[in-house]
C-alpha cells in the first residue's frame, strides 16, 4: 500500500515480486500460454510482463480491464477498505461512497473478457488483473450472484482461476500463483 500514490500506480511489493520473478523462473502450468492480457494498472503490468517475456508472448494491456473505480476515495486504511469492499459486494447496484457499482464493474469486465476471446486463438490465455473484478467475473462465469464470499481470500493477491475457455466455466476455486509453478 502506497497511501500518498494513486493507487491504480501502486507497485508490487517485495514479496510480489519476488513471487512473480519465481513463476516467470518456473512457468509450469504457464508453459502452455499464447497470450498474456492485462490492465493497465502498475501492479498488473509488473506481473504480466515478466511473465509474458518468460514465455516468449507479447503483452496485450486491455485498459478496460482495471480494479473496480474507486478513485472518489482514494486510499483507505485496511478496516475502513474492508468494510466499504463489504458493502460493494453486498449492495452491487449501490454506488458506495462514489465507488464504481459492483454490477456496472462486472459488466465491463464480463465484456472485456468476452471481448479478448471472441477472435480464434491457440494455446492458453493469461489474464492479469485485480481481485475485485476478478471476483465479479468469476461470479458471472460461474452463473451465481455477485458475493464477496467468492472473492480470493486474504494473502494480499496473487491468486488465479482456471476455465474452460468453450464453456466460459471456473475449474477451480482461487489458488494461489504458486500453484502454477506445477504441472504442464
Amino acid at each position: 500500500m502506497e497511501p500518498l500514490k494513486d493507487v491504480r500506480a501502486w507497485s508490487l511489493n517485495e514479496v510480489g515480486s519476488t513471487r512473480v520473478a519465481t513463476l516467470a523462473a518456473q512457468l509450469g502450468s504457464l508453459s502452455g500460454t499464447r497470450r498474456v492480457i492485462s490492465s493497465d494498472e502498475t501492479k498488473a503490468l509488473e506481473t504480466a510482463t515478466p511473465l509474458s517475456l518468460a514465455l516468449g508472448v507479447p503483452l496485450e494491456v486491455r485498459p478496460r480491464m482495471h480494479e473496480n473505480d474507486r478513485s472518489s476515495t482514494g486510499f483507505l486504511p485496511p478496516q475502513e477498505f474492508e468494510a466499504v469492499a463489504d458493502q460493494f459486494f453486498a449492495e452491487p447496484a449501490v454506488s458506495v461512497r462514489g465507488w464504481e457499482t459492483a454490477n456496472s464493474a462486472q459488466r465491463r469486465i464480463v465484456d472485456e473478457f468476452e471481448a479478448c476471446l471472441a477472435g480464434p486463438h491457440e494455446g492458453d490465455i493469461l489474464f492479469v488483473g485485480h481481485g475485485g473484478v476478478g471476483t465479479l467475473l468469476f461470479c458471472a462465469l460461474s452463473g451465481i450472484g455477485i458475493d464477496r464470499r467468492f472473492d480470493q481470500g486474504p494473502g494480499g493477491g496473487g491468486c488465479w482461476f482456471a476455465l474452460d475457455s468453450q464453456l466460459r466455466r471456473p475449474q477451480n476455486e482461487w489458488q494461489p500463483m504458486e500453484a502454477l509453478m506445477t504441472g504442464s
